[in-house]
């Protein structure tokens, strides 16, 4: 089942656009235009796509356009979460040449970086076709736009893992190590949380999980690097008492193979670390 998303409302996401657009502007804004653009020239752009792929960012491409000027007259032609192919116009903006070009770049930065990751995302759900398998994203983010990367993965037909420190319990190794062990770990865990959060906890080996499945007290199980015969019996091991999330080296060309243990989740930190910008251009 694909998962629906709802469009993150423009007063969360504009911060961050606008402190780009600071950023490219900077103490002077955008000399080359102003020195050889007549302030009335009028155009039309379009914002096309290079290549094929899943579109996201054309919100906050739109929102660029705006805060520079908020009197281009804009249209979206191919929503976030929506697929494209090479010379399929996403977007035209109209009005002042100089606001266009003044906020194009950073306009196809969000857009082609953000596409990147939905396409990418979008090519590992794939992979799972048949299964019940989902593929989450993880906090492997890049700084400050943890937000509409996460959103991002969203468009491409993914889902999303906590979005940060704060609103899951997940137990890793090192917490392990330093608690002394799992089931020491999974006590304090249950003895200091709401019974509004989750617990999940990390197991490298099969010897590790049954102390979980013994101890108690976690809601899901991050299987940690385990080769495919070792995750099918843990998720064996697992079914009707924990959630299941298989997680490293989490590689595309390995998803079907993973999926097919049964898994319910698989996480990969490629998603938003590792996806390459959809290649996107502003035409005149």
């Amino acid at each position: 089942m694909t998962p629906s998303f709802a469009t993150l409302p423009d007063l969360i996401i504009e911060p961050l656009v606008r402190a780009a657009l600071l950023e490219d502007l900077g103490q002077s804004g955008d000399v080359t235009t102003r020195a050889v653009i007549p302030a009335e020239t009028t155009y039309e752009a379009r914002l096309n796509a290079r290549d094929t792929g899943v579109v996201s960012g054309m919100q906050i491409a739109r929102i660029a356009f705006h805060l520079v000027d908020p009197t281009l007259k804009i249209e979206t032609l191919v929503q976030d979460g929506q697929p494209c192919t090479p010379g399929q116009t996403l977007m035209t903006i109209a009005g002042s040449a100089a606001s266009i070009l003044s906020g194009e770049r950073v306009a196809l930065n969000f857009a082609g970086r953000l596409s990147g990751i939905a396409s990418l995302t979008a090519s590992f759900v794939a992979e799972t076709t048949g299964t019940k398998t989902r593929i989450t994203c993880t906090r492997k983010t890049t700084p400050g736009l943890r937000m509409v990367e996460k959103q991002a993965v969203l468009h491409g037909g993914g889902y999303n893992h906590r979005y940060g420190l704060s609103d899951a319990i997940l137990i890793k190794d090192n917490h392990i190590a330093a608690a002394g062990g799992v089931a020491a770990v999974l006590h304090a865990a249950r003895a200091n949380v709401s019974h509004m959060m989750k617990v999940e906890i990390e197991v490298d080996t099969l010897a590790q999980l049954q102390e979980v499945l013994e101890t108690g007290g976690a809601d899901v199980v991050l299987l940690d690097n385990m080769d495919t015969p070792t995750l099918t019996k843990a998720v064996t091991m697992a079914k009707g008492h924990l959630v299941t999330e298989a997680s490293g080296n989490m590689r595309r060309d390995r998803i079907a193979e993973v999926s097919a243990t049964g898994v319910d989740y698989i996480s990969s930190g490629a998603l938003t670390h590792s996806a390459q910008t959809l290649d996107l251009g502003l035409d005149f």
